[in-house]
């Protein structure tokens, strides 16, 4: 790990929070700890195909457990917020994974509010989530990260870095989704700017 000083632990917060301050009833319920790495690592991931388990060292630049603790790699933490507008951001990503996480299930498929329904919630990020995949095996470019294309899990922490980084070209590109994510974080990222 990294010893954190007050200056990093403020600029953390500070990026996890942007994601709450439209939902201030809401907060990271599963949160105990985060752990901080001086810049990307590795973790150690299984796969299991059958009875044979295959264990296998993968290069991280963040992690977020459900019921356990966000480790972030510092350097990109930082660069995220320094460059606010490239469309990455490990804090948001990784705290959307927590966000993700309060149904209790890791899926794409936050708790929403009473406002926002659950059938076009899904149809929405379903489609959107379809898009990618058919744009990345067609060799075509996609306004997101082609890491979405991963799992659905994956594919709302993208958006999310992407809603609060690019909100203006997300609005232009991906019009529905961008509506969805303005109504579930409860604010509107591209009236900042």
């Amino acid at each position: 790990g990294l010893e954190a000083t007050e200056e990093m632990k403020r600029l953390i917060a500070a990026q996890a929070c942007l994601l709450l301050v439209g939902r201030p009833e809401r907060w990271y319920h599963s949160l105990r700890t985060i752990h901080l790495y001086p810049a990307g690592f590795q973790s150690r991931m299984q796969e299991r195909e059958g009875y044979v388990v295959t264990e296998r060292a993968q290069g991280r630049l963040g992690e977020s457990w459900r019921y356990g603790p966000v480790i972030l790699s510092w350097r990109d933490a930082a660069q995220g917020a320094a460059n606010p507008h490239d469309g990455r951001n490990v804090v948001y990503h990784e705290f959307a994974h927590q966000l993700d996480s309060e149904t209790g299930v890791v899926d794409g498929a936050p708790l929403l509010d009473e406002t926002q329904s659950a059938g076009k919630w899904a149809r929405v990020m379903q489609s959107a989530y379809d898009g990618l995949r058919a744009d990345i095996v067609q060799g075509e470019a996609h306004f997101l990260d082609p890491y979405g294309a991963t799992s659905p899990a994956e594919f709302f922490a993208v958006a999310t870095e992407q809603f609060f980084e690019q909100p203006d070209a997300m609005r232009r590109a991906l019009p529905a989704l961008f509506s969805e994510l303005r109504d579930y974080f409860n604010v509107d990222p591209s009236a900042w700017t």
